[in-house]
């Protein structure tokens, strides 16, 4: 008997054949066996003694069941362990392991070595709880209001280690040996005479040129000076050797001397302070004078011969900035945050001021007297730069010669050219470098450029602040945010001269200085790292 194909539309005609093909051709006793959906999902079931392994050799074994005794190794197995033993042969008789642990950079700590904390079990001991008046039902005390205090800067951040005692404090590395005195070498360096050799002044072209040849030492360039964050920075004015000076964030100064053993290789660490180094200066008619301001209210100065940190100013807390007042640097002008200007003649005994002058400013971040005219003080003040005839200054409110307006936001630093005076440069953190005409002190000085950088460095950055190169009257540097980090070097027509850039600089190197005599630039980043460049 012949089956009629069923007329069925094409959509079903191709799916009847499928049907057809897939009926079951097991038969008993000529009867068709069907399997349910569920039954034929079923996995097989193997005895305890028998179990599935990947095949050894796929042409070999092709479709080939084998069996394997408990506790005993497939032949795929064994096949996989001497490919391994064989490899690890191989390697070995090339010595590429050994070749791999070489590649790995060695990172080595260059300067001061790491302190291992000593980690002090503490526990809060918290005291008794007392119920409130409106609990114990009695009426509330109606006290007055404590009155404002003048000096709001700080109160909450009060000087958790004790102020260093008053007067002079020893000269003692604290990483060297107890009782060890200072390295004859620093000795020698620090009182070594200056030979005032006058040099002609570059052309732009030389001077990018000599820019270009200067380079970040492979061997000791980078050598970490202080614990924390670096917030000044000072070259020693020698030409003989590289002696440089940091302060950080936590008081400490360190003095590197470059290519030297003295120390931790060629650093000695001094804790004169207890807070925030702001601001320090080598004297430039004594050399071996370094003079340090601090967070804390002392301003003192180092006698390297005595091994003594002499004391020239206190006060309460609150020095900002510094600079010399007259030529022979026995009179200085100090700044601090509650707008106060004071006179300081050290050849005055005891660690007080001439003179106190408070101007209508909030707080004072920077002064910088002219290098010619001693008598003008410049001050850079909230978002306006003032400069002040010394002479003319009142106790309480004192009219400036010359103003620099064009700031918006706060000024982080202000300074007059090393030779002549006739510009100054600030940096403010509205992200403007700005270079002024002073050559003629007006009541509003003229701005002549205005540089567009990010200065934007945050809370745990010092602030960058472009600072001139004490050998020329119209170039400056300046750190940078930018990726890679960068120190730029710019003229005063706003035009980038030189970059200096290198892969071990990876951090923002936010303070920057130029040796006054020779071809080197210092700087110092959060770490405690200093950085110098060298012809």
């Amino acid at each position: 008997m012949v089956s009629e194909e069923p007329n069925l539309p094409n959509a079903f005609v191709k799916l009847y054949y499928i049907l057809q093909e897939m009926k079951p051709a097991n038969t008993e006793n000529g009867v068709p066996v069907l399997h349910s959906a569920k039954e034929g999902c079923k996995p097989k079931k193997f005895t305890p003694d028998e179990v599935l392994v990947p095949n050894p050799s796929f042409k070999e074994n092709q479709g080939m069941k084998r069996k394997i005794q408990p506790g005993s190794l497939s032949i795929y197995e064994l096949e996989r362990l001497e490919n391994i033993r064989q490899n690890q042969v191989f390697l070995s008789s090339i010595k590429l392991l050994e070749a791999k642990q070489d590649l790995k950079p060695q990172k080595t700590q260059r300067g001061l070595k790491k302190q291992k904390l000593n980690k002090v079990a503490w526990t809060e001991i918290l005291p008794p709880r007392t119920k409130s008046l409106r609990i114990q039902k009695k009426e509330a005390e109606r006290l007055p209001l404590p009155p404002e205090p003048h000096r709001i800067y700080y109160e909450a951040e009060r000087i958790e280690r004790a102020r260093k005692p008053e007067g002079p404090i020893s000269m003692e590395p604290i990483n060297m040996e107890e009782d060890s005195s200072l390295p004859p070498e620093l000795l020698k360096l620090w009182t070594e005479d200056l030979i005032k050799e006058e040099k002609e002044e570059l052309g732009l072209a030389e001077y990018r040129s000599t820019l270009k040849s200067m380079e970040l030492s492979e061997i000791g360039g980078v050598v970490k000076v202080v614990k924390s964050r670096i917030c000044s920075v000072a070259f020693h004015p020698c030409s003989s050797r590289l002696l440089m000076a940091a302060g950080d964030k936590l008081g400490g100064v360190g003095l590197w001397n470059l290519d030297s053993d003295m120390g931790d290789e060629g650093v000695l660490l001094f804790e004169p302070h207890v807070r925030p180094v702001a601001c320090m200066a080598f004297s430039r008619s004594h050399p071996t004078d370094l003079l340090t301001l601090s967070y804390d209210g002392t301003l003192r100065s180092t006698d390297v011969e005595k091994a003594v940190f002499d004391e020239v100013y206190r006060i309460k807390d609150g020095l900002r900035t510094f600079d010399f007042l007259s030529h022979d640097c026995s009179t200085l002008v100090t700044g601090d945050w509650y707008g106060d200007v004071a006179i300081v003649d050290r050849r005055t005994p005891g660690t007080s001021h001439e003179s106190l002058h408070s101007l209508d400013t909030k707080t004072v971040r920077c002064v910088h007297v002219h290098p010619v005219q001693k008598q003008y003080i410049m001050v850079a003040e909230n978002s306006i730069v003032s400069i002040y005839d010394a002479r003319c200054l009142k106790a309480s409110w004192s009219e400036p010669v010359s103003q620099l307006y064009g700031h918006s936001k706060s000024i982080s630093s202000a300074y007059f050219s090393p030779g002549t005076g006739n510009r100054v440069v600030t940096t403010c953190l509205d992200n403007n470098i700005r270079i002024y005409d002073t050559s003629e002190l007006t009541s509003r000085a003229p701005l002549l450029t205005s540089i567009q950088q990010n200065l934007y460095t945050g809370r745990w950055l010092s602030k960058l602040q472009a600072m001139w190169d004490p050998k020329r009257d119209d170039c400056f540097v300046v750190g940078s945010m930018q990726q890679p980090r960068r120190v730029q070097v710019f003229h005063e027509s706003g035009q980038l001269q030189h970059s200096f850039q290198d892969p071990e600089m990876t951090t923002v190197l936010s303070v920057t200085a130029f040796h006054p005599t020779r071809n080197a630039l210092l700087g110092g980043n959060a770490s405690g790292r200093l950085y110098v460049f060298t012809d």
